[in-house]
């Protein structure tokens, strides 16, 4: 990688494989693209959350089994319209810091961008289901009526809002946190965007009154999103408040601290990304080919949640460990 396109990174240590060799280098020239034509990050954003909501309508297809090779190929479509989506996500955030034009409209629309694609996403997966499901009722052996189909999708939906928003919903805002914990500690304050709640909230307190409804949306769920972030992280922030204690400001923590600190991290940082899109998208799309897009519920809601809770457990252990000896 060179250094125009490595200068454009959060960090190396926080991008997993195929982020780090294909997607970033792919991305850093799509923003040289949109800054030739003076074109704002956050419409690359917007543009980005078109694109993946889009794609459900192609997702709503059964593949080959049920709809021949013209299922199949819309599948592909809406598969290389989520990585495109991805791509001009990641974008975005290369094209802030290539030009300097951060904003905190900007932080937060990248932060909701992932959870807007899903969402349609979701339902299109649910309808699919309804209309093609032989082969999970195979496997069941339940009698193929509209009356079982129905229970079924029921039963789904009920699984599907647990693995959305318990599942890939809190996953999601859990690895975007400790990838800007793990930055703030290498890099600092102001190489990291480490947000809180209490701040977000004073935020929100101050906007004018003739402030933009989408503004104060956006503000207040951002106020919600990092509540949720810290209320999952107890130890990290009992050991972020006794470092402010001990030590005033965090850039006079001691270098064997930071150390510490910066070594658990990174230990985890593989498996964190493991909770990111490559990982994850490549199971949805895996299912969809196969004709199962059920099964990537019960992935979401049963693997990926698992892999949360290591990921939570090992991070929260490590902070314990370093605030009980402060």
């Amino acid at each position: 990688m060179n250094e125009k396109i490595y200068a454009t990174l959060k960090s190396a240590e926080t991008e997993d494989w195929l982020d780090y060799h294909v997607v970033r280098p792919f991305s850093y020239y799509w923003a040289v693209f949109f800054n030739w034509f003076n074109i704002h990050p956050n419409t690359v954003t917007i543009l980005s959350m078109i694109v993946g909501v889009a794609s459900a309508a192609f997702f709503i297809h059964g593949s080959y089994f049920y709809e021949g090779t013209t299922g199949l190929i819309f599948n592909i479509i809406a598969i290389l319209m989520l990585c495109v989506a991805d791509i001009l996500d990641c974008t975005d955030g290369q094209l802030a810091r290539m030009t300097g034009k951060k904003s905190r409209l900007g932080r937060i629309l990248d932060g909701v961008a992932g959870f807007v694609w899903f969402f349609p996403i979701y339902l299109a997966l649910l309808w699919r289901f309804y209309v093609n499901h032989t082969i999970e009722f195979g496997w069941l052996g339940i009698e193929d009526t509209p009356q079982n189909a129905l229970i079924a999708t029921v039963v789904l939906f009920v699984f599907a809002l647990f693995s959305g928003m318990v599942g890939f919903a809190g996953q999601q805002r859990l690895a975007d946190y400790y990838i800007q914990v793990h930055l703030f500690f290498l890099k600092g304050e102001k190489g990291s965007e480490l947000d809180n709640s209490a701040r977000q909230q004073e935020l929100y307190d101050q906007l004018p009154k003739d402030a933009p409804f989408y503004e104060r949306i956006f503000q207040k769920s951002y106020v919600d999103y990092t509540l949720k972030q810290e209320r999952v992280t107890p130890q990290f922030q009992n050991m972020l408040a006794k470092l402010r204690e001990k030590y005033g400001s965090l850039d006079n923590i001691p270098a064997d601290i930071r150390e510490e600190i910066h070594r658990n991290s990174l230990s985890l940082m593989k498996w964190n990304g493991l909770l990111t899109f490559n990982f994850r998208s490549a199971w949805l799309f895996l299912f969809c080919l196969l004709d199962v897009p059920v099964l990537n519920f019960l992935w979401e809601g049963i693997a990926m949640q698992m892999l949360c809770w290591y990921v939570n457990n090992r991070h929260e252990t490590f902070c314990r460990r370093i605030a009980e000896k402060l």
